[in-house]
């Protein structure tokens, strides 16, 4: 009876360190490239050639709907050019001269993956589809996407149309901060006019995983024959929104590796919220003023495994002496975040009032007192003195006067 006692503990620990191992283990995705992170923070939880250039396909069109959100107006009328009518790939059959809005047309792009709707949108807002590429290309290298270049809005091939899993994480994450781009990507379908039908245009997002995935809210599809399946995949769940993206996967596998990474994310990982913005952090001593409060110039979130309970601790690094006058959340310090005795990041801190400096600390008021402290007992003798003199003045006079009479 023992024996199979120990031989069911065995088994079953056996089976605890496996299940333990394959909770932790990382993906093995198809995908030539692909990487995970975490939105708030940007924190890399898992990649895979994260920094090759790859053709994106249709992930172009985050892009291309985050320049039509900021430069555009929804309510604004786009029409339908000839070249936009011409478009190779997905469309939604755009006739020339169709008038759509711009949230109309941002919602084709999105859900349907429109190129016609893509190539409308950069000629109502650039003029050309040239000079909208010029855009998308300065805003990429503004959120730090440096390995990107586009050609064109909507992801047709082209040699010099390329980008990185990595950019396209970071240039996903950037959108997601849009509410109304956050609003479109997880819209499953949408009804929209049909020029010349009695019906309307039902669009139908091409991602799956809205469907499939629980906590899916986002974000793209692509797929051209040279650059295969590719994905910018997004899910939250417990607060916490993840960012998976995979390029030149195979197939039906473009989902299995997204999934394979969102499941690692969640299962191993959890954020940390450490510090909101305007907490207090302490009280601190001010040069020439009265002392001032410290507050959080912005949150700070930190991501760690699920597995590790080493404490996360901070360190005020602030300098010996801070002088008035000081604005109102001008940065006095930082704070630096550790867990055990690496940095994990850092935040400003920063004045919770301003703090005015005290008259009496300026060098002109303290001459002037001491020149008041001189100057006015100096003028008290000089008028005592001077009524002094006037009093034996008048009494010389009266003196004169008396001697004057007498002798009459």
């Amino acid at each position: 009876m023992k024996g199979k006692i120990w031989s069911f503990l065995i088994i079953f620990t056996f089976f605890l360190n496996n299940f333990s191992f394959a909770q932790n283990n990382k993906p093995n995705i198809v995908g030539t490239a692909g990487i995970l992170i975490e939105a708030k923070t940007g924190k890399v939880l898992y990649e895979k050639n994260a920094h090759l250039c790859l053709e994106p396909a249709s992930t172009t069109k985050i892009m291309t709907a985050i320049i039509a959100l900021e430069k555009g107006n929804l309510n604004d009328k786009v029409a339908t050019s000839e070249r936009a009518f011409k478009s190779d790939g997905s469309r939604i059959y755009l006739e020339v001269g169709e008038t759509l809005t711009l949230e109309q047309m941002l919602y084709a792009l999105m859900l349907n993956s429109a190129n016609d709707a893509a190539v409308a949108i950069a000629e109502h807002i650039s003029g050309s589809v040239e000079d909208f590429v010029k855009l998308m290309n300065e805003k990429a290298k503004e959120i730090g996407a440096k390995n990107t270049n586009f050609v064109n809005p909507s992801g047709l091939p082209d040699k010099n149309h390329y980008t990185t899993a990595y950019d396209l994480a970071m240039i996903a994450r950037y959108a997601l901060n849009n509410p109304t781009f956050s609003k479109i990507v997880k819209t499953k379908t949408l009804n929209i006019p049909w020029q010349g039908k009695e019906y309307d245009r039902t669009l139908i997002n091409h991602n799956k995983l809205l469907w499939r995935y629980e906590g899916a809210d986002g974000v793209k599809t692509g797929y051209t024959l040279s650059a295969g399946q590719t994905i910018v995949a997004s899910a939250t769940r417990n607060g916490m929104q993840l960012i998976a993206v995979v390029l030149k996967s195979q197939g039906k596998n473009i989902y299995t590796d997204a999934i394979s990474l969102l499941d690692y994310g969640f299962n191993n990982f959890e954020r940390k919220d450490i510090i909101k913005k305007g907490e207090e952090i302490g009280i601190i001593n001010v040069k020439y003023g009265n002392p001032v409060t410290l507050i959080a110039s912005q949150d700070f979130s930190f991501i760690v495994e699920k597995n590790n309970n080493e404490p996360i601790t901070f360190k005020k690094d602030i300098p010996k002496i801070i002088k008035a006058p000081l604005k109102k959340g001008a940065v006095v310090g930082k704070l630096n975040f550790y867990q055990g005795e690496k940095l994990i990041g850092s935040i400003d801190l920063v004045s919770k009032d301003e703090v005015k400096r005290k008259i009496s600390t300026y060098l002109w008021f303290k001459v002037l007192i001491l020149l008041l402290i001189v100057y006015i007992p100096f003028r008290i003798r000089v008028g005592i003195n001077r009524y002094k003199r006037y009093k034996r003045k008048i009494k010389y006079l009266s003196q004169f006067s008396r001697d004057n009479d007498f002798h009459y």
